[in-house]
């Protein structure tokens, strides 16, 4: 009989707020912080649209995931155009087995507020007819699928902070499953609105001092960002058959709810305790055979408590190296665990773990995690857990691994 089906990731494409593509966001990922909001600087759409009234008609968290999915195809050898003018499915095999799964925490909020203003200010008959279109939250999904012609699922998981890590799990089920030999996942966000910014700030979630320090003594909240980035998961035969090097595997993923409050996590982490040994049983590991951590690490007091308890209760001390790369991103909220998913595949083809930026030493209150912090870390890649908390009380736990020696 043969084996079960495996995850091999064959492409990733990222933009951030450190940097637009592998090279760019990886130099991020070891340079400090930038200062200032942290948006994506510098992007622009034009090279993935075939003509501006697509633009203006796209809102930039689905620009943002259609340039992602593009580098990524790029990177799996899929696709050479990025507006798609010559191709119109790049599909190795039967369009109907490849599928777009991706994540995103609140949708096309950019194009909300301005449509919500052009109707006070100026009349409902004002109001563009592209605004749900544009709006609705599974447009980036849609526009991948579209553009590259998969007729498999195409859906997006919207759950918070967790969205883009329940996604990439949700998308190696449709491999392992053998429904889907392709799917192309990951996660976009573009919220920070005027409303959004004033939201979390009147709800003190954001930092006042404008810095990122997870799991330091002096974390005030976290810095909110925005990004996107995606990978192409493909089953290890069809890939190995088309000559596509595997940069990757997903082992194993989990989803947990904390069932306790719709922003605060629940006590001890007893919630991410579960998700992470969950998705250590779906990976067929122990504890002991994790090599890193990325943390979900926001910077807030309580996230970072719960979670660097979590970590203490699954891995005991010191446990598996730990780093938060939300001190370099900031939040990308929905899109902020397809980002640090980029960054462990990086992490593992450079063998260095970057380090937790702005933090200069771990909370003494907090449970004993080994913490990197200063510079990055030279270490042997093996499988990595990927942690992504949600407001809601949503739980989302991956595990990669790094490329097979075979």
């Amino acid at each position: 009989m043969p084996g079960p089906r495996r995850v091999g990731v064959t492409g990733f494409g990222v933009l951030g707020p450190c940097g637009h593509g592998r090279d760019e966001f990886w130099a991020g990922l070891l340079a400090p912080q930038p200062e200032g909001e942290r948006r994506t600087q510098g992007f622009d759409p034009a090279p993935y649209f075939t003509n501006p009234k697509e633009i203006r008609r796209s809102d930039l968290g689905t620009q943002l995931a259609l340039a992602a999915g593009f580098e990524a195809l790029r990177h799996a050898g899929l696709a050479t155009n990025p507006n798609g003018v010559e191709e119109n499915s790049v599909v190795p095999g039967d369009p109907e087995r490849a599928g777009v799964i991706l994540g995103t925490g609140i949708g096309g909020l950019y194009t909300l507020e301005e449509q919500i203003l052009t109707y006070h200010e100026r009349g409902a008959r004002r109001v563009s007819p592209f605004l749900v279109p544009m709006m609705m939250a599974n447009a980036g999904a849609a526009a991948l699928s579209m553009r590259y012609g998969f007729r498999g699922p195409c859906e997006v998981t919207v759950t918070a902070c967790a969205a883009s890590t329940h996604a990439i799990g949700n998308a190696s089920r449709l491999i392992t499953s053998g429904r889907c030999d392709m799917v192309v996942s990951g996660g976009y966000e573009a919220s920070m609105t005027p409303v959004a910014i004033a939201g979390f700030t009147n709800m003190t979630a954001l930092s006042s001092s404008g810095v990122s320090r997870p799991f330091d003594a002096r974390r005030d909240g976290f810095v909110m960002s925005e990004g996107a980035a995606a990978l192409v998961l493909e089953e290890f035969e069809s890939a190995r058959a088309r000559g596509a090097t595997i940069l990757g595997e997903v082992l194993g993923a989990a989803s947990t709810a904390d069932a306790h409050h719709i922003t605060a996590p629940a006590p001890g982490g007893s919630g991410a305790v579960s998700c992470m040994e969950l998705a250590l049983a779906d990976a067929g590991l122990s504890p002991s055979d994790i090599a890193h951590i990325n943390a979900h690490g926001t910077s807030t007091p309580l996230n970072d408590a719960a979670e660097a308890e979590g970590i203490v209760k699954v891995f005991g001390t010191p446990g598996p190296p730990v780093t938060s790369t939300k001190g370099v991103t900031g939040h990308a909220l929905g899109a902020a665990g397809a980002l640090e998913a980029v960054a462990v595949l990086l992490s593992m083809e450079h063998e260095l773990i970057p380090p937790t930026d702005g933090t200069d030493a771990r909370d003494p209150e907090l449970p004993p995690i080994d913490l990197v912090i200063g510079e990055p870390r030279a270490w042997t890649p093996g499988p990595t857990l990927s942690n992504s908390f949600g407001f809601g009380g949503h739980n989302g736990c991956l595990v990669l691994g790094p490329p097979p020696a075979d």
